[in-house]
């Protein structure tokens, strides 16, 4: 962000402040004195940090992504705050590493990764299947989920895709459309791609996943709170979820993005996860490409400029 602030003109005509802690009500005061805060997908920004942060002269809150599940809209527009955001930095990114997710689970590279370092070459419990004429399900069709569609087209899997909005991309991949309980109950595969609203909040739970297939696999790279985690670990212990790749989880802000290896997870389902061999966690990384954070970089700085500027602010959040 420095470099790129340099590149974009941004310093030294403003003075920008790199804080480690993340954003709450608590560390708000820490922005005291600022017209604008930037933040990421694990700050908190709700009613209480707003205020906190209005008290203290912020005026503009710059999302350095493209969700915005975290940050009371409301509260803001209320307190004449402008919010905007990143649209869409490196939708390739996310969708790669979804599919990554699925190839690694299905072949179980991890799980022969850790034997071959150990010199152990047998092939038993690293049996998978071929992803060619499977079904796979796609929820969210943005610019993600339409590119993991075309992803999963190309192994020459049936693609199925639930949306309130069809995509005209998607549709060019060659997907079909259906209902969610058609997701649930014809989808070998299942990868998350929608937002977050409460519309949305654990459209995974017990309910559907009893309407799965047996032997499903489930891949979320969008929003944890999608999924009900008990529920899911439930499915996992009765054999009805075959495999498991997470990028995101419920109540990740408490350790994404920190080094806790010298500690004890106090989040016992999250840490129930970590005992299946068949669930992998990466730490919020599908984002993490060079080219996805120069764009998240610039995009950011040009939503600075603009509203620095008094100009129209294209990426506003209302």
């Amino acid at each position: 962000m420095e470099r790129i602030a340099k590149e974009d003109g941004v310093t030294p005509a403003h003075e920008i402040t790199f804080l480690v802690p993340r954003l709450d009500h608590t560390s708000a005061k820490l922005a005291e004195g600022c017209e604008g805060v930037c933040i990421f997908v694990n700050d908190v920004a709700d009613e209480k940090s707003l205020r906190a942060l209005h008290a203290g002269g912020t005026r503009a809150v710059f999302l350095r992504c493209a969700g915005f599940d975290m940050i009371d809209l409301k509260v803001a527009k209320e307190l004449g705050m402008a919010v905007t955001r990143v649209p869409a930095y490196s939708p390739y990114a996310v969708a790669e590493h979804a599919a990554a997710l699925m190839m690694t689970l299905n072949r179980k590279i991890h799980r022969s990764y850790n034997r071959t370092r150990e010199q152990n070459f047998r092939l038993a419990g690293l049996l998978g299947f071929d992803i060619n004429g499977k079904t796979i399900g796609v929820v969210g069709t943005g610019k993600i989920g339409a590119l993991f569609a075309r992803i999963a087209g190309g192994f020459g899997a049936k693609v199925l895709a639930y949306d309130v909005v069809q995509s005209q991309e998607a549709l060019s991949y060659g997907v079909e459309y259906v209902s969610q309980e058609e997701i649930w109950a014809r989808s070998d595969i299942i990868s998350l791609h929608a937002p977050l609203f409460p519309t949305t909040k654990h459209m995974i739970n017990a309910d559907s996943i009893g309407k799965m297939k047996d032997g499903v696999m489930i891949i979320n790279t969008s929003r944890g709170g999608l999924i009900d985690t008990k529920a899911l670990v439930d499915g996992l212990k009765a054999g009805k979820i075959r495999a498991v790749g997470l990028d995101v989880f419920e109540g990740e802000g408490e350790y994404f993005y920190s080094d806790c290896s010298g500690g004890i997870i106090a989040d016992e389902t999250l840490a129930r996860l970590f005992t299946f061999p068949n669930v992998i966690i990466t730490g919020h990384q599908a984002f993490f490409t060079k080219e996805a954070l120069d764009n998240i970089g610039h995009t950011t700085m040009a939503n600075i400029n603009a509203y620095v500027a008094k100009e129209q602010l294209v990426n506003e959040v209302k």
